[in-house]
C-alpha cells in the first residue's frame, strides 16, 4: 500500500508541473493587463512603469514563473493584486466555503442517486426503469445554472419560501445558513443525481448479466441475498470512480452555481480574479484546484479494495 500511495504521489508531480506552466503561461494571454486597470484612464508611461516594477511584471515570463514556483514551494502563492491580501489564505477560506456546497450536494446525491439507479437495473424495462431513465436524462439535460434561477424564480421570489441572495456562514447561524445553502445545494443534487443514476444503472446491469450472479441464483440463493452480496458491491467501483470525479470537479469550484447564488466561494474567487486581472490569485485557485483533483482521485483509487476485493493496490 505504502508504495503505491508513494507511486502515485510522485506521478503526480509531472503533472502538477505541467498544470502550473500552462496555468501561469495562458492567464498572461488574457487580453488587457492589471496595472491599466488600477491605475484608470488618466495613466502615463512614469506611473505604468513604476506600478510594472512594484508588481513584479517587468520581468521576463520565465523569471516571473520561476519566482513564483519558489515561492509556491515555500507555501507562498504570492499577493493579491487588487487587495493585497495573501493568497494562499484567501484561497483556503474561499474554499473551505465551496467544501460545505460540495460535500452535502455530492453526499445527498449519491445516497439518493446510488440505490436508485441500482433498483432501476434490477428491475430493467419495467415502467419503473423507464420512469428513472427518462428522469435522469432530463436531469442530465438540464444546465445548472438555468435549474438554479428556476428554483430562485419559484422558491424565492414567487413563494417567498427561500432567501433569494446572499450567505450566511452555518457555523455561526445554523438555521439561517442552512436556507441559504438550499437552493444551490438543491440545483448541484438535482444535477448530478442525473448523471449518477445513468452510471449506477449501467454498472449494475453489467454485474447483473455476469456468470457468478447465475450462479449465485442457481444455488438457491433468495433475489435480495444475491443484489446485496454479489451486486451491489462490485457495481458500485465504477461509480466510484466517477463519484471522485464529480467531487473533484465541483470542489475546484462551482463558479455557475455560486454565480448565480452570489455564494463567496472559490468558483466566484476564480471568477472575480478573471474579471479584475488578478494574476496571483488566479493563478493560485487553479493551481489549488489541480491539487484537488490529483488528491481526490488518489482517495478514490485508496478507496477501490473495500468495493472490489480483487483490486490491489500494489
Amino acid at each position: 500500500m505504502t508504495r503505491f500511495v508513494l507511486s502515485r504521489l510522485i506521478s503526480a508531480i509531472p503533472t502538477l508541473f505541467l498544470v502550473s506552466l500552462a496555468v501561469f503561461t495562458l492567464i498572461r494571454l488574457i487580453p488587457g493587463d492589471p496595472v491599466s486597470l488600477m491605475l484608470g484612464d488618466n495613466i502615463d508611461d512614469t506611473a505604468y512603469e513604476a506600478m510594472s516594477h512594484q508588481l513584479g511584471l517587468d520581468r521576463p515570463i520565465p523569471v516571473q514563473f520561476l519566482l513564483w514556483l519558489q515561492g509556491v514551494f515555500q507555501g507562498d502563492l504570492g499577493r493579491s493584486i487588487t487587495t493585497g491580501q495573501p493568497v494562499l489564505p484567501l484561497v483556503l477560506q474561499r474554499f473551505a466555503i465551496t467544501a460545505q456546497l460540495v460535500l452535502v450536494a455530492v453526499g445527498l446525491a449519491t445516497l439518493l442517486a446510488v440505490p436508485l439507479g441500482m433498483l432501476a437495473a434490477w428491475r430493467q424495462n419495467s415502467a419503473f426503469d423507464l420512469g428513472v431513465v427518462v428522469g435522469a436524462t432530463a436531469l442530465m439535460s438540464i444546465p445548472t445554472f438555468w435549474m438554479g434561477l428556476m428554483l430562485l424564480l419559484f422558491f424565492g421570489l414567487q413563494l417567498g419560501w427561500l432567501p433569494v441572495l446572499g450567505y450566511v456562514s452555518p457555523f455561526e447561524d445554523f438555521g439561517a445558513g442552512a436556507l441559504y445553502l438550499i437552493m444551490p445545494v438543491a440545483a448541484l443534487v438535482l444535477h448530478e443525481c442525473g448523471i449518477l443514476v445513468r452510471m449506477a444503472r449501467a454498472s449494475t446491469l453489467d454485474v447483473l448479466r455476469l456468470d457468478y450472479v447465475t450462479h449465485a441464483r442457481a444455488k438457491g440463493l433468495t433475489e435480495g441475498q444475491v443484489l446485496r452480496r454479489h451486486v451491489f458491491r462490485n457495481a458500485f467501483g465504477p461509480t466510484w470512480t466517477l463519484l471522485g470525479l464529480i467531487l473533484g470537479n465541483l470542489l475546484g469550484g462551482v463558479a455557475v452555481v455560486e454565480t448565480v447564488f452570489t455564494i463567496p466561494g472559490l468558483g466566484r474567487l476564480i471568477v472575480e480574479s478573471i474579471y479584475g486581472r488578478d494574476y496571483p490569485v488566479l493563478q493560485g485557485c487553479l493551481l489549488f484546484v489541480a491539487v484537488t483533483y490529483v488528491v481526490v482521485n488518489l482517495i478514490v483509487d485508496l478507496c477501490y479494495p473495500l468495493f472490489d476485493p480483487r483490486v490491489k493496490t500494489t
